[in-house]
């Protein structure tokens, strides 16, 4: 048996999504940027991707542009706030994703900006009166905080940092990567000038994704080429990839309750059994409340024999799970977010174990019983 738990990393493609993207990878193959009715075709296809998308943000479609992914999408928001609305300071997290804070940090060693990093307690929740005091200046500034954190799970108070923004004239980018197709977002009740979303990460496909931008917000073209995604990204669109994302968000939105339900039961459970049956597991973050983001756990677990290659183990006994995020799982430095936490603790391994809609309780305790096999040999003192 094989189970897969990094679900944050990389979600399996929906048969439903596969079944609407076949016809835009065989028969419908026009230019969309060409008059006749093969580029007609695929040209309506794209849009009507962007109007369903709209539609279920709550939000205008000419607020809705297509990327490679949340990556890009990340970059087009840094670079669009300080290139185009000459933003000087850009307030950020330790606990970022890595496109955010490596973006952020780019620009302010060009001294392009000012880069400050906001306030973080032991667990992880930010000091939002220090966000208050980061903006209290005569900057004009970029928030940019993550909806939901990729590692430990921790949620963004969104609706009040959005109104801290408001108040300081400040512009808001956030991070929904981890979020969208798992929470509903009211564009129209929630004051943010950019969010972004990666279509695999809710049983979409890979190379897509796209970015909300406010219509108040005026930007510039990101990609030079063509005049497509209205002038902003040129460049032939991935037309397969579009019409994938927008039905992946379609059945998400549709049964959003339902599969929240499904998730935290399996999450809750995992998190009773390791508290139960592995005596000083530690969980990261906010990732076992009941409150956090319901598709991670973080578990740090006891020092023993078998920790520094307890994520390759469980690997080899057929569980697939990560060391953190899967866009800096090549490096031999530790997890960041658990370094700016202070949660990194030598001679024990933290692993992050991730759900989705097609976990099942079968997987979870095939991956509890390697796990307690794994965790039984103590390091002898």
């Amino acid at each position: 048996m094989n189970v897969y738990l990094d679900n944050a990393a990389t979600t399996p493609l929906s048969k439903e999504v596969l079944e609407a993207m076949m016809p835009y990878l065989t028969e419908h193959f026009g230019n969309p940027s060409s008059s006749h009715s093969f580029g007609r075709k695929t040209k309506t296809a794209i849009e009507n991707s962007r109007r369903s998308i709209a539609k279920l943000l709550n939000c205008l479609p000419s607020e809705i542009f297509f990327t490679s992914g949340g990556t890009e999408a990340d970059n087009l928001a840094i670079h669009t706030a300080v290139k185009d609305l000459g933003c000087t300071q850009i307030i950020t997290s330790a606990i970022e994703h890595s496109a955010v804070i490596k973006t952020a940090e780019r620009l302010a060693s060009k001294g392009l900006v000012k880069l400050s990093l906001v306030e973080l307690d032991k667990e992880g929740h930010l000091n939002l009166n220090d966000l208050e005091r980061l903006l209290d200046n005569d900057e004009k500034s970029l928030v940019s905080l993550m909806h939901g954190n990729n590692e430990i799970a921790n949620l963004l108070p969104i609706h009040e940092v959005a109104d801290i923004c408001m108040r300081h004239d400040a512009v808001f980018h956030s991070d929904t990567v981890q979020t969208m197709g798992h929470y509903a977002f009211d564009l129209q009740q929630l004051p943010v000038h950019f969010i972004n979303a990666s279509g695999h990460k809710f049983h979409g496909p890979k190379g897509v994704g796209f970015i909300y931008v406010r219509r108040s917000i005026k930007i510039n073209a990101n990609i030079t080429g063509g005049s497509q995604e209205r002038g902003i990204r040129g460049g032939t669109e991935n037309i397969y990839g579009i019409v994938g994302i927008a039905k992946a968000l379609e059945l998400a939105y549709n049964r959003i309750r339902e599969h929240r339900e499904h998730i935290s039961s399996l999450k809750q459970y995992m998190v009773e059994q390791l508290a139960h049956e592995i005596p000083g597991v530690i969980f990261n973050g906010d990732s076992a409340s009941e409150d956090s983001l319901y598709t991670v756990l973080n578990v740090t677990f006891p020092e023993n024999t078998n920790s520094d290659m307890l994520l390759f183990l469980l690997d080899l006994e057929g569980v697939a799970a990560s060391g953190g995020s899967a866009c800096s799982s090549g490096a031999s430095k530790g997890s960041h977010v658990l370094e700016a936490i202070g949660a990194l603790h030598p001679g024990r391994a933290s692993i992050r174990f991730s759900f989705s809609r097609y976990t099942t309780k079968d997987d979870i305790d095939f991956a509890l019983g390697k796990i307690r096999a794994l965790n039984t040999v103590a390091v002898p003192h």
